[in-house]
């Protein structure tokens, strides 16, 4: 099995990291900002399309040189999961767009982000649908 291991350093490299990430689900207890370390993480289940068959494994987004980060229609529940639309660069700031009105904005000093596959992937029936 061959896991997926990126580095993104230039904004070309943010369409790919989204594309990959793109229905990705997200539990929101799941992202972690270390502001002494200047690091936002977050922990997903990505749904492989490089597959013929439908699966999803579990993959980190690491994000390094982050100077703030701010959320927006982050509901109470920690435990709540939502599904990653998009990641864009708007100026500075990375912002990553998930469903039902869910994003977060990450100023970034420089572009440096790692996308990394974790463990083994397992089969889903839940196939995304955009039609």
């Amino acid at each position: 099995m061959t896991r997926l291991a990126l580095l993104g350093q230039e904004p070309g490299d943010i369409e790919t990291v989204s594309a990959l990430l793109q229905d990705a689900t997200l539990r929101l207890a799941d992202v972690g900002y270390d502001r002494k370390a200047r690091r936002l993480a977050l922990l997903v289940n990505r749904y492989r399309r490089e597959t013929p068959a439908p699966s999803r494994i579990r993959c980190a987004l690491r994000l390094e040189a982050v100077a703030a980060v701010q959320r927006a229609g982050w509901p109470a529940d920690a435990h709540a999961v939502t599904v990653i639309l998009s990641l864009a660069m708007d100026g500075d700031w990375l912002v990553i767009t998930c469903a039902g009105g869910i994003a977060l904005r990450a100023q970034l000093e420089v572009i440096e982000l790692v996308l990394e596959d974790m463990g083994e992937p397992w089969a889903t029936s839940r196939v995304p649908d955009h039609g």
